[in-house]
């Protein structure tokens, strides 16, 4: 079977089976350039058998910078990544690459399943996100306990100030810790773009809770992007 678009062009976050998430980063120059490389992913993989190897879901999200792209993908193991990529991905890439040439594959990090979600309120439950605010937190070296109790301190910051948080657009939260223990993912869903940059001018948090969350010990760097939901897809099944 061939690959089939979700019509949310988002994944389903909670699927059952997850072993594994893979997260790479793109960059591509342009907005033209991106969304001709969405539409060059779509073409390679809807065209091609769905690759049975332990492959979940696939997804790309489209930077607000104009330049990057995130993919995020789901796997029922970290090794049937390894197996796809000796069988299936370099004839995709070629056809991507061929369509757009001088794609710079920046990254990529492998994470466990997912750690931890927040819904700020019951009426965001379900809801559409327009916006991911991506957040990549790193640490001075690999700790698994360390990655799990920073985000149980985001989650005490979270409790603080969900209702305003979500008054202005903030829909949920979701977490991963990398396999290598050095750093934490977060997509952090948003009505819109502008709800999240108003949110960061405006309202950003300045609790002691969110303080400690800034200041954890080992905590060595963090970035914030931001991205549309632009193509997911799996075997339809």
């Amino acid at each position: 079977m061939n690959a089939v678009a979700r019509p949310d062009a988002r994944p389903d976050l909670h699927r059952p089976g997850v072993g594994a998430v893979l997260a790479s980063t793109w960059r591509v120059a342009t907005p033209e350039r991106q969304r001709a490389a969405v539409e060059a992913i779509r073409k390679a993989w809807e065209s091609r058998e769905w690759p049975d190897l332990g492959l979940l879901s696939y997804s790309v999200y489209i930077g607000t910078d104009g330049d990057t792209l995130l993919h995020y993908s789901q796997w029922t193991a970290p090794e049937a990544y390894d197996d796809f990529v000796r069988t299936h991905r370099d004839d995709r890439n070629a056809e991507i690459d061929a369509a757009v040439p001088g794609i710079e594959r920046v990254e990529l990090r492998r994470y466990a399943p997912l750690l931890r979600s927040a819904v700020l309120d019951e009426e965001s439950a379900g809801a559409l996100p327009g916006a991911i605010a991506v957040v990549e937190v790193d640490f001075d070296g690999p700790d698994a306990e360390r990655q799990e109790a920073w985000v149980e301190a985001v989650f005490t910051a979270v409790a603080d100030d969900a209702g305003k948080r979500a008054a202005h657009g903030g829909i949920g939260a979701h977490f991963h810790r990398s396999l290598d223990g050095t750093r934490v993912l977060n997509l952090a869903e948003w009505e819109t773009e502008q709800a999240h940059i108003e949110w960061q001018a405006e309202y950003a948090p300045l609790s002691e809770a969110w303080r400690r969350v800034h200041a954890y010990p080992g905590l060595v760097g963090s970035r914030v992007r931001r991205y549309t939901p632009a193509l997911s897809l799996d075997a339809g099944v």
